[in-house]
């Protein structure tokens, strides 16, 4: 076999977790898959004898990719390329990704610095070892032990709520979502309490939409078209309680902001301003 089809077929070997790594860093499946590419054609212009350990090579190389490509999105301020079909998957592909990996996780990685994203999908994720982040990121290994350690209080997030409450909590935030991907008005009315208020931002409602809906009956039919919507949300922690985030892509839309009492949502609010968003307490909602 010639040695650039060796070199290419060990290649083709680490492209799945170099993609998937590349992912977590960029939340863009277009953009992972050019990073990807990028290491390849590196890779083809090196001398690979001189590499010793393959995996380690690309998984650096496909990093400080990654790592240029948040900061450069940082400093003119930008978005995740948004053109998904332009990765090869399509967007339906993209939907997966978005929700094997996490939803509330991609939203809440999407708010780290560049060196705290890198350093904590590196470590937490893929188990490497601060010795090899590091030089990724430019740091030393405490330096970068911190980035991690910063990077996993900001996912994990803080309530004052105690663990069995916000379980309990937790377990009616997903009856209620469930509810309203199923449809279903009965285990709508079931968890919603019978002088539930809903509230929303004007930018999350259509034209003819109140504000404001009062009562189990009037939010449970609301709930019923929230339908399309529901598919890609996901729970978390909401300013420090369990909430939801409605994430198409992994990229943030919309937050509902859920007061529960008694075993049901007593009121929610629907935050759509993008400034709104912005300042919101946002963490993963881990097993609780």
């Amino acid at each position: 076999m010639h040695e650039h089809d060796l070199l290419a077929r060990r290649f083709e070997a680490q492209r799945g977790r170099l993609r998937a790594l590349a992912y977590r860093m960029l939340g863009s499946l277009a953009e992972a898959d050019d990073a990807v590419q990028e290491a390849w054609l590196r890779l083809s212009r090196t001398d690979s004898d001189g590499i010793e350990d393959l995996e380690s090579w690309l998984r650096t190389v496909v990093s400080r990719l990654c790592l240029d490509t948040l900061r450069t999105r940082r400093s003119r301020r930008e978005e995740p390329l948004e053109e998904h079909a332009s990765a090869p998957g399509g967007p339906e592909e993209e939907a997966e990704l978005a929700d094997s990996v996490g939803r509330a996780l991609l939203v809440v990685l999407d708010r780290l610095s560049p060196a705290e994203r890198v350093a904590f999908v590196l470590h937490d994720l893929f188990a490497v070892p601060f010795d090899r982040i590091a030089p990724i990121v430019g740091r030393t290994p405490v330096a970068a032990k911190k980035l991690a350690s910063r990077a996993r209080h900001r996912v994990r997030g803080d309530t004052e709520v105690p663990p069995a409450e916000l379980a309990r909590r937790k377990r009616v935030v997903e009856a209620f979502l469930a509810a309203a991907r199923g449809g279903d008005l009965d285990a709508l009315l079931a968890v919603l309490a019978p002088d539930v208020v809903r509230r929303a931002d004007p930018a999350a409602l259509t034209p003819g939409r109140a504000a404001v809906v009062r009562g189990a009956d009037a939010v449970a039919r609301e709930m019923q078209a929230f339908g399309r919507r529901s598919a890609v949300a996901e729970p978390a922690l909401v300013e420090r309680t369990a909430g939801l985030v409605v994430a198409p892509y992994g990229r943030l839309l919309l937050a509902l902001a859920i007061r529960v009492e008694d075993d049901r949502v007593a009121a929610y609010e629907i935050i759509a301003d993008p400034v709104r968003l912005r300042g919101l307490d946002l963490a993963v909602l881990d097993e609780v």
